[in-house]
């Protein structure tokens, strides 16, 4: 498969131009790639009013993801979330539709805030997984949802950040009936087109989808995709680029472009059958680790998700032991800890980590429970609560207070309690749990989505 952008940038830099453009390094080595670093210079096209070699490159993109429409994009899943729920609140416009989206809860703070400016109002789906990280969706429960609140979209995060997958087929046959867009949160699943069979939501009936390409593929941090189904209406195709560019910086890195061009090649060529063989030796790790004692979370391919408790270690104490082993796992809190995988690992990466954990002593099991959270009070919509004037507090101060921002770390960037919901016992136990000692939470004088008499007399 052919890299346009690679090949023209490549040979821009051989022609040694004198650079009276930006970037201001003007292709002189300090880092090491800078002569590869340019700008939308004539021939490099344009991202987001694409006609040159970004159109051909994201056009073999989409050939090979099987999409109606696939974008780049240089700013992660982040720019692709908010352009989807863009889209979907054009297709609420086009249809005479209530602009709400359904959405699992575990879903990015991206979500919360792409909604906010946009206006979308939210219903939420809970699930009952004792974490905020994931959230099971049955099909009974999204139709009894979407016959009760008839929402213009579905918003799944699928895989989450614990490796566990929706039943998209089952979700999407739902959606169908209702006449609701299916979008995906894909971004750790860019990888699950290259399986046997498919794996990926567009192949198991989302209408529009993001990857984080960087994530599980050999592209560069910031690289991903918006994927447009060829289920996806086809009034929204047109506005795919207009959708990107709202949100969209003006200067994207070419850097990050071009290693989303080569990635191309890379999944054309040999990806699928080293992805293969990896993913089986993944999956003899977890059985041995099963046999060994060690509980599992989550059915993604490439993912390891580690319930250590059982061993008598929370999941950052497990992660801290390793990394004294020379090992940095993705993630870890309390309760897990987890470790993603990819072609680029060689075999003996897994024989690493099993012999690292092998070493660790199996201590008394750990019993303690994350609180649970009920349903939480909504007082404010998103927008009025994320951009209300608010004030930092500690944790203990916040009680019946209502949360300005969500308060969450990156990763895994999902809130435990959603702007605009009161700040409940059970909320607070939870804060303290994941260890967040302070919060953003709205001025009284706004709590009702607007100044006292007093205030406004100033």
């Amino acid at each position: 498969m052919n890299t346009p952008i690679l090949d023209f940038v490549q040979g821009y830099a051989a022609g040694e131009a004198l650079r009276l453009h930006m970037p201001g390094h003007k292709g002189r080595s300090v880092l090491g790639p800078e002569a590869l670093d340019i700008t939308e210079i004539p021939g490099a096209d344009v991202l987001y009013h694409a006609a040159g070699v970004i159109r051909e490159s994201e056009e073999n993109a989409s050939a090979l993801f099987g999409s109606a429409r696939t974008l780049y994009s240089a700013e992660g899943s982040s720019l692709c979330i908010r352009a989807m729920l863009y889209l979907a609140l054009q297709y609420a416009r086009l249809t005479g539709k209530r602009p709400l989206i359904a959405a699992g809860r575990n879903a990015h703070r991206v979500f919360l805030s792409g909604c906010a400016l946009l206006g979308l109002e939210i219903t939420w789906l809970f699930g009952d997984e004792g974490t905020p990280l994931s959230c099971h969706i049955s099909p009974e429960t999204l139709d009894a949802l979407l016959s009760a609140e008839k929402p213009v979209a579905v918003y799944l995060t699928s895989p989450d950040y614990l490796g566990c997958r929706a039943d998209i087929p089952a979700l999407a046959a739902v959606c169908r009936r209702h006449g609701a867009l299916l979008l995906v949160d894909n971004a750790h699943g860019a990888y699950l087109k290259f399986l046997s069979p498919s794996q990926h939501p567009l192949d198991l009936g989302a209408d529009l989808c993001c990857d984080s390409a960087h994530k599980t593929l050999p592209v560069l941090t910031g690289g991903a995709y918006l994927h447009l189904s060829r289920s996806c209406p086809a009034a929204l195709l047109p506005m795919a680029e207009a959708a990107m560019r709202l949100f969209a910086g003006t200067s994207p890195s070419y850097l990050i472009l071009q290693s989303l061009d080569l990635c191309n090649r890379t999944l054309a060529g040999e990806f699928h059958a080293r992805l293969v063989e990896r993913a089986a030796s993944l999956d003899s790790l977890k059985s041995s680790l099963r046999a060994a004692g060690w509980l599992l979370a989550g059915d993604e391919p490439m993912k390891l998700t580690l319930c250590p408790k059982s061993h008598g270690y929370t999941g950052e104490a497990l992660a801290a032991a390793l990394e004294d082993r020379g090992i940095v796992c993705e993630f870890a809190d309390p309760d897990y800890c987890v470790f993603m995988f990819s072609p680029a690992n060689p075999a003996s990466d897994l024989d690493t980590l099993a012999a690292a954990l092998r070493s660790l002593p199996v201590r008394a099991p750990i019993s303690t429970l994350p609180p649970r959270l009920g349903t939480p009070e909504r007082v404010l919509p998103p927008r009025e609560a994320m951009l209300a004037p608010f004030e930092t507090l500690p944790r203990e101060q916040c009680l019946g207070r209502v949360l300005a921002a969500p308060t969450v770390s990156c990763p895994p960037a999902v809130p435990i309690l959603v702007c605009g919901e009161r700040i409940d016992a059970q909320a607070l136990a939870l804060f303290a749990y994941y260890g967040l000692d302070r919060l953003d939470v709205i001025l009284p004088d706004f709590e009702q989505g607007g100044m006292s008499r007093e205030k406004t007399d100033l």
